[in-house]
């Protein structure tokens, strides 16, 4: 099983939606490296849900229930899309000020690459940031 995060805009699409839908399209993924990384999603992966713009802070954890098929709302025909649900809130969001400060997570994708909306994270820093927010892995 894999780990990833997936950023969301709160006021487009926030952890609260998504708890109300349940399951839902992870859509709108126009950037291909963001969409490369939904490929390898697989049912059953889990994700961090991430607020981003002015938020910026893990606020719950996702599951993979559908692997990638087409995205209806790319015209284009070139990008697709996997189906999450929600499976938990974090109990205490963790901020991206927490994880930059944290050396063990300095390698992630989240500072590297930080305009990336869906990315890996490795099984060492899913178990760090679990610890961080107080989600049992």
């Amino acid at each position: 099983m894999a780990h990833w995060l997936l950023k969301s805009e709160p006021g487009a699409w926030s952890w609260d939606d998504q708890v109300a839908k349940g399951v839902e399209p992870w859509d709108g993924v126009r950037n291909h490296q963001a969409s490369n990384n939904l490929k390898a999603m697989r049912v059953d992966d889990t994700a961090f849900f991430y607020h981003s713009v002015n938020e910026k802070r893990i606020v719950g954890v996702v599951r993979v229930v559908r692997e990638y098929y087409p995205d209806p709302t790319d015209t284009s025909g070139r990008f697709g899309m996997v189906d999450v649900e929600a499976v938990a809130p974090v109990p205490r969001p963790v901020t991206l000020a927490e994880i930059k400060a944290e050396p063990r997570l300095a390698d992630l994708p989240l500072i590297r690459q930080s305009r990336l909306s869906v990315m890996p994270i490795p099984d060492d820093a899913w178990a760090i940031l679990c610890a961080m927010g107080g989600v049992t892995p």
